[in-house]
C-alpha cells in the first residue's frame, strides 16, 4: 500500500486537482493588476476594521485595474450567527464598496471562480488535501481530545511550546497500513499537514507594508480538514487564493505570525504564494493607553453605528483613507470635488503602526461631506434614515417638502456652505425652530448675550418691526437697518468702532442682531439669519418678534 492508495481510502470521490485547474484559468488583467478579496468570517456584527480592510483592498485593486472580490468564510460552523452573511453583504452595499465578484446575497453570487462561500468548496478542497496524501505531505492523525490534552500538560511541565510538531506528533510517523486499519475499522480522524519546517531555522518575508521581517521557520502539523470534512482557515484560504487567483492578501496584522505557515503551505502545494499586506488594527485611545477597537466595548466598532447615528458612508469611507494613507487629507483639500476612487492610494504608505480612532476629526469629516450635499440629497439621505430611526423628524421633512428644501437650502450651494450638520441624527435640532409647532416647545430656553435687559430688548424688537423691518428688502439693505437700528439705540453701528472705543458704548450692531436673532429662532448661534427670516417669511417672523418674552 502508498501514499496513493491511503488518499483514495480516504477521499475516494475527490476529483484530481488538474480538474480545478483547468476550472479556474488565469485572469485576463492587464499586467500589474491587484486581485485581491475581503474575506470576513460570519461570527457576528460587521466590524469597522473588516470595512477598513474592504475598502483598502478595493482601493488597491481599482488603482491597477485589477479584481475586489467578497469570499464568505465560514468553514467553522459552530461560530456562524444567523443573518450574518447578509450583515456582512449589506454593510458592504452600504457603504458603496461594491465587489467585482463573490457573493451578493445570504447564497446568490457573481463571478467565475466560485463559489465563493467555503462551506460550498468542500470537495475543493478534499481534491487538494488528496493531492497533499498522495505526496506524503499530509496524513490522518488519529490522537483523541484525551491525548492532546495530555500532551499539552507534559509540554507546559517540561517548559516547551505547546503543539503538535516534531517527537509530539504521535501520528505523523505512523506506518500506511497501520493508518488504513484504523480508517477500515472507523477509528475517528483528522488530516494534518506534514510540516518540513525547523524551528531553528529562519525566513525572510517583505510584507508590503510591514517591510522586512524574520520569522522561525513554521514546524507544526496544522489540521488541514478537520473531522466534519471541512478546512481549516489556513488550507482553505491557500487553497482558495490559488484558484482564485489572488495576487494581494490584504488583512489584519493578527495573521503577521502565519505568515511563516501559509508560505510553507503555497510551497509544499506547488503554488505560486500571494504577496502579503498587513493592516494594523484601528486602535482607541483609552485612558492614555492604546488598545484596539473592541466589539464588547466600543459602540463605534459596529458598522452598523454609522447608520444609526447617520454618518453619511462616503464620510466614513474619507475618514478610513485618512487613516490609511496620510496623504489623502492634503490631496482632498487639492481636488476638493474629486471622487475617492481617482486617489493614488499606495499599500506602501499604510502606518506600521495602528491609528488612533478619533470621533471628532470623524465628525468633521463629516461635515464637509454633508456641506457638499445640495439641499434635495440632503432631504432625500435625511428622510431615509429618519424613517429608520425617527419618526418625529421623518413627520416634520414630509409636512412640506418645498419649505423644508428651503430650510435645507439656508447657507448652502454657496462658496462657504454651512458646516453645522455632522450626522443625520443632528438634524432636527438644527431646523427645528424653522418649524412653528417645534419652536413653541424651545422658544424660551435661551439665554441672553451682551444685551440682556428685557425692557430694553422688548423696545429693540418693537422698534426693529416699527420701522425697520421688511421682508422684501435686500441683504446689503437689512443690514444697514439694522446698524441704523443700533445707532437709534446708542450702540455701535460696527464692530470695529465698537472695538475703538468700548468704553463708549454698551454694545454694538452684532449685539444687536443678535437679540433679533434669539427672538426669531430661539438660539444664539444659527446660519445666516437673513436667509432665515427670508426663508419665515413676513408675518411669522413679525409674530415671533411680537411674541418674545
Amino acid at each position: 500500500m502508498n501514499y496513493k492508495d491511503l488518499a483514495n481510502l480516504i477521499f475516494p470521490d475527490a476529483k484530481d486537482i488538474a480538474y480545478y485547474e483547468e476550472k479556474y484559468p488565469e485572469r485576463n488583467l492587464p499586467e500589474g493588476a491587484i486581485v485581491t478579496r475581503v474575506a470576513p468570517s460570519p461570527t457576528g456584527f460587521t466590524h469597522i476594521g473588516t470595512l477598513y480592510q474592504g475598502l483598502v483592498a478595493k482601493m488597491a485593486s481599482i488603482k491597477t485595474k485589477g479584481v475586489f472580490f467578497l469570499r464568505i468564510e465560514d468553514t467553522d460552523q459552530k461560530r456562524e450567527v444567523n443573518n450574518a452573511i447578509t450583515n456582512i453583504i449589506e454593510s458592504f452595499n452600504n457603504f458603496e464598496i461594491l465587489p467585482d465578484e463573490g457573493m451578493i446575497s445570504e447564497e446568490e453570487e457573481k463571478g467565475k471562480y466560485g463559489p465563493y462561500k467555503q462551506s460550498k468548496r468542500k470537495e475543493i478542497y478534499q481534491a487538494y488535501a488528496k493531492y497533499m496524501l498522495s505526496m506524503g505531505k499530509a496524513y490522518p492523525c488519529f490522537a483523541t481530545q484525551e491525548e492532546l490534552e495530555e500532551m499539552r500538560i507534559k509540554q507546559e511541565t517540561a517548559k516547551v511550546r505547546t503543539g503538535y510538531y516534531g517527537v509530539w506528533a504521535k501520528y505523523r510517523n505512523l506506518s500506511i497500513e497501520e493508518a488504513a486499519e484504523k480508517i477500515k475499522a472507523g477509528v475517528p480522524y483528522i488530516i494534518r499537514f506534514k510540516s518540513p519546517g525547523r524551528e531553528d531555522r529562519k525566513i525572510k518575508h517583505k510584507d508590503i507594508i510591514k517591510g522586512n521581517v524574520d520569522f522561525p521557520e513554521n514546524d507544526q502539523d496544522i489540521i488541514i480538514i478537520k473531522s466534519d470534512g471541512l478546512p481549516t482557515y489556513h488550507f482553505a484560504h491557500a487553497v482558495d487564493d490559488h484558484l482564485m487567483h489572488t495576487t494581494h492578501v490584504i488583512r489584519g496584522d493578527e495573521w503577521l505570525s502565519s505568515v511563516p505557515l501559509h508560505l510553507q503551505l503555497f510551497q509544499e502545494m506547488g503554488f505560486k504564494p500571494p504577496k502579503y499586506a498587513h493592516i494594523s488594527p484601528i486602535m482607541k485611545n483609552d485612558n492614555g493607553n492604546k488598545r484596539k477597537l473592541s466589539k464588547r466595548k466600543d459602540s463605534e466598532a459596529a458598522v452598523s453605528y454609522y447608520a444609526e447615528q447617520g454618518i453619511p458612508s462616503l464620510a466614513v469611507k474619507e475618514y478610513l483613507l485618512n487613516i490609511a494613507n496620510s496623504n489623502f487629507e492634503n490631496w482632498r483639500k487639492q481636488n476638493k470635488d474629486a471622487s475617492i476612487e481617482e486617489f493614488d492610494f499606495m499599500l506602501n504608505k499604510m502606518s506600521v503602526s495602528g491609528a488612533l480612532f478619533d470621533m471628532v476629526k470623524l465628525l468633521d469629516v463629516s461635515k464637509i461631506v454633508i456641506s457638499k450635499y445640495t439641499a434635495e440629497e440632503v432631504y432625500l439621505k435625511a428622510l431615509k434614515w429618519a424613517i429608520a430611526y425617527d419618526q418625529e423628524l421623518a413627520n416634520l421633512l414630509e409636512k412640506d417638502k418645498d419649505y423644508t428644501l428651503k430650510v435645507l437650502g439656508i447657507e448652502r450651494g454657496n462658496e462657504k456652505p454651512r458646516k453645522d450638520i455632522a450626522k443625520w441624527s443632528d438634524l432636527k435640532e438644527n431646523i427645528s425652530y424653522m418649524y412653528d409647532e417645534e419652536f413653541e416647545k424651545i422658544k424660551n430656553n435661551y439665554e441672553l448675550q451682551k444685551i440682556n435687559d428685557k425692557e430694553k430688548i422688548k423696545n429693540i424688537l418693537n422698534t426693529y418691526v416699527e420701522k425697520y423691518f421688511n421682508i422684501d428688502d435686500d441683504k446689503q439693505t437689512w443690514f444697514d437697518k439694522l446698524k441704523d437700528l443700533a445707532e437709534e439705540f446708542g450702540y455701535a453701528r460696527e464692530v470695529k468702532e465698537y472695538k475703538v472705543n468700548p468704553e463708549k458704548f454698551e454694545a454694538h450692531v452684532g449685539d444687536v442682531s443678535t437679540v433679533i436673532r434669539i427672538a426669531v429662532t430661539g438660539r444664539t448661534n444659527t446660519p445666516d439669519l437673513y436667509a432665515i427670516m427670508q426663508v419665515l417669511g413676513k408675518d411669522t417672523v413679525i409674530k415671533r418678534l411680537k411674541t418674545f418674552e
